[in-house]
This record gives structure tokens, C-alpha cells and sequence, in this order.
């Protein structure tokens, strides 16, 4: 009998961050270095009790609070967030306009909405090589295509970025293309942080193709990991703040990863007429975001709150990454190249040339025999089959294992290591 499942339920593979983490938490002698949690010590369990004891304390702000809100969020938490993100880059208010604002369960709910309301079925997603692996489970249950760009220290190879655009323009391809992708802040997987020279330029290029794709070519950038910077070093404004970028810059940024990951509220500042579209996708979707979560995140940020969780975070990771890179330098073969990051949760490693560590490597195997796991790398490439995509390369996450974890889990993965790069 054939399956009453649409296309898109039969296509739909198992995301790989769903085995990952339910392996990370079904075997309790294993230690993840693998899946992004943040670290459950420092999760503000002490604020978050006497704020929500406030919005509870009377049917006047209790109520509301347990009510259905709006689909496009809480009025004082859009103004608060273009607030907070006019902060950030210094801008004009009008790069962060409050009406732009969408306020979404996690920025994983606005990305998936966003492809949604841009893409169809055989559409053309442009993306980092590597990139955010779940966004690109996205891409590929979705049915989109993906074409990855070569990502060095200070974000993705311009020179590859229009050779691929123009590539595609000659092939007839570039009407299928809706965006280009970028993790710009401590990319997961490999701690990158794009320059905002790079920002400007990929805009520009995109603005450059645009009449031959025949519609706006939209650049998303995902700042997730923005507010877990930990180096000291100043900040590099969003792509919001480029000229042109209004009417086409897709800004997608959380609180869950700062504040409480358990929080789920995400944001997005959208351009026209994208920012409609998807709004009505949302009305579908869930009506609006968790009220109570939302006016959680309001009080956070208005008292302060908020900001000194921030700091409280920072620090924490600041402290972790120090332990990691200390392991790193103490276990791992003097060979293998590791990407260290001044923020986020992350160090990418590469292995030398020929030797894998993917999923069905001996390598992989090992370290789960040994009860360590980490991310392998290929699972962050593109299904691009206009290059071969490496096996040799991990990702390593600081986020959530103790310090004391941090330190054992490096040790036995460095040991398998050792083992296999003799």
C-alpha cells in the first residue's frame, strides 16, 4: 500500500542533532563534547524565579502573562529588543525599527519560517562551508538546495562567493537562488566571526546579481552566538547597519543562548514584504510566541536582568574555553589544527589530510567505545556536489560538560586520537 505521507514527511531524514543529543543523554558515563547545550551551573534559575514570582503575584500582570498574545509578540518586548540591538551596533534606530521586529519561539522557529515564506521545492540556498548542520536539515527536508562557500578565519571566500554566483547565472540557475546564509558571530561549528568588511562586500554581491536572478537576493544573518562573546574584543556591528540592508538583510538573533536556552524566544527584524509573509506563516503556526516566556524575557530585560545573566555567562564560558584549549594543547597530536574562537561554544579541529573521523569512521567508533562524543565535521558541509566534502575535521563543544568533564573528555578523545595519527 503506498504511503499517505506528503513529499516533504517522506523526505525528511533523521536530524542528526536529534541522535546526537538523545545519545548524550541516555548514556550517563559518556561525556558530550558534542551537542550545543549551554552550561546548566550558570542558567539564571535565581532571577528567573523572582521575576516570574512578580508577573505572578497579580491577576493584573499574572493574567496576560497566561493569555494568548499576539502573533508578531508583546509590544514592550519588540521595543525592547530594537532597543537592545541598537545598543549593540550603535545604529540608527531606524536599521532597528520596533515594527520590524518578530519575536519567534527561538530563532530555529524564524529560520525554518523565513525558507517557509522565500523558498520553493528546488530553490537555491547559498551557505557557508561548513555551517549550522541543523540548518541545513532544514534545507534538505524542505527539498532546497544548497551551494557551500569556502569559510576562512574572517568569514566566507568572496572570490568563491561570485564565482559560484556567476556560475550559476551562466548556468540559468540564479533565479532559483533566494539567499545567501551566514552564521556571523562565533559560527557554529568553527568559532568564526565574520568581518564586517565581508558583510558589506557579500551584500554588495548579492545586490550585484540581482537583476539577473530577477528578484531580490536576500542575505540572512544569524547572530546567534553574538552575546557569548568572551575575548574583550569589541564587537562587530550586523549587517542591519550596511546601506541598502533594510530591504535586504534577514537578521535572525535569540535570547535562549545567552539568557536560558530552556526560554525559548527568538527574534527576527525582517525587510518587507518577507516580514508579512512570514508573520501570516506564524499565525499558522502557533498564534504567537509563549506569552509567559515572553514577558519573562520583558521584565529581564527592563530590570537588568538581563544583562547581568549576560555577563554571568560570559564569563563562565570565558573560564571553559580556557580549560578546553589547555586539554587541547595537553592531549591532542601536535598535528591536528584546532580553530580557536573568542566567543560561542565552540573549537573546530581538522585532522590531517586522509584521515577521517566522520560518523562511519574508525575514528568516530572508537570514541563512543571510549564514552566520548564530539560533532564529526561532515556533518556541517552542504550536500553540494560540486565538491567533495571533508571527513577529517570535528567539532568540540565547552558549553555544557563540567570543567572536570572538560578535561577527562579531552583527554580520551585526545587518547583515541593518539591512537589513529601515530
Amino acid at each position: 500500500m503506498e504511503t499517505a505521507l506528503s513529499a516533504l514527511g517522506q523526505r525528511t531524514a533523521p536530524p542528526a542533532i536529534s541522535w546526537l543529543m538523545k545519545t548524550a543523554l541516555s548514556r550517563p558515563k559518556l561525556i558530550s563534547l558534542a551537542a550545543g547545550f549551554t552550561d546548566n551551573a550558570s542558567l539564571p534559575v535565581d532571577i528567573s524565579r523572582q521575576l516570574l514570582n512578580g508577573i505572578l503575584r497579580s491577576p493584573k500582570t499574572g493574567q496576560p502573562a497566561l493569555q494568548y498574545g499576539t502573533t508578531a509578540g508583546e509590544p514592550q518586548l519588540r521595543e525592547l529588543t530594537a532597543a537592545h540591538l541598537q545598543q549593540l551596533d550603535g545604529g540608527s534606530d531606524r536599521a532597528h525599527s520596533a515594527e520590524r521586529v518578530l519575536i519567534t519561539g527561538g530563532s530555529q522557529q524564524l529560520l525554518y519560517m523565513t525558507l517557509e515564506a522565500l523558498c520553493d521545492e528546488g530553490d537555491i540556498v547559498i551557505v557557508e562551508d561548513p555551517t549550522y548542520f541543523v540548518f541545513l536539515s532544514i534545507l534538505q527536508s524542505r527539498g532546497i538546495r544548497a551551494r557551500g562557500v569556502k569559510l576562512t578565519r574572517d568569514g566566507l571566500d568572496l572570490v568563491q562567493l561570485e564565482k559560484i554566483l556567476t556560475q550559476l547565472k551562466n548556468s540559468g540557475e540564479l533565479r532559483r537562488v533566494k539567499a545567501l546564509y551566514l552564521v556571523t558571530y562565533f559560527q557554529n561549528p568553527t568559532g568564526v566571526t565574520t568581518s564586517f568588511a565581508k558583510k558589506r562586500a557579500a551584500l554588495r554581491l548579492l545586490k550585484k546579481f540581482e537583476r539577473a536572478a530577477g528578484h531580490p537576493l536576500y542575505l540572512i544573518e544569524d547572530a546567534a552566538y553574538r552575546e557569548l562573546r568572551f575575548d574583550g574584543g569589541v564587537d562587530v556591528p550586523t549587517a542591519l547597519t550596511l546601506p541598502g540592508a533594510r530591504h535586504r538583510v534577514i537578521y535572525a538573533g535569540t535570547y535562549s543562548k545567552p539568557f536560558a536556552t530552556g526560554a525559548r524566544v527568538g527574534f527576527g527584524i525582517l525587510p518587507e514584504p518577507v516580514y508579512t509573509a512570514v508573520l501570516r506563516i506564524k499565525g499558522n503556526h502557533d498564534f504567537g510566541t509563549a506569552n509567559l516566556l515572553q514577558a519573562l524575557l520583558t521584565r529581564a530585560l527592563a530590570s537588568g536582568d538581563y544583562d547581568q545573566q549576560v555577563a554571568k555567562a560570559q564569563k563562565n564560558y570565558a573560564r571553559k574555553a580556557r580549560v578546553m584549549k589547555q586539554a587541547l594543547a595537553k592531549h591532542f597530536p601536535a598535528c591536528v589544527e584546532i580553530w580557536e574562537s573568542g566567543g560561542g561554544l565552540y573549537f573546530w579541529a581538522r585532522l590531517p589530510a586522509g584521515i577521517s573521523c566522520g560518523v562511519n569512521s574508525e575514528i568516530f567508533r572508537a570514541a563512543l567505545k571510549h564514552d566520548v562524543l564530539y560533532v564529526p565535521g561532515e556533518l556541517c558541509y552542504a550536500a553540494d556536489t560540486a565538491r567533495r566534502a571533508p571527513d577529517n575535521e570535528l567539532r568540540i563543544s565547552f558549553g555544557s560538560a563540567s570543567e572536570t568533564n572538560l578535561r577527562e573528555g579531552v583527554k580520551r578523545l585526545g587518547a583515541v586520537l593518539r591512537k589513529f595519527l601515530k
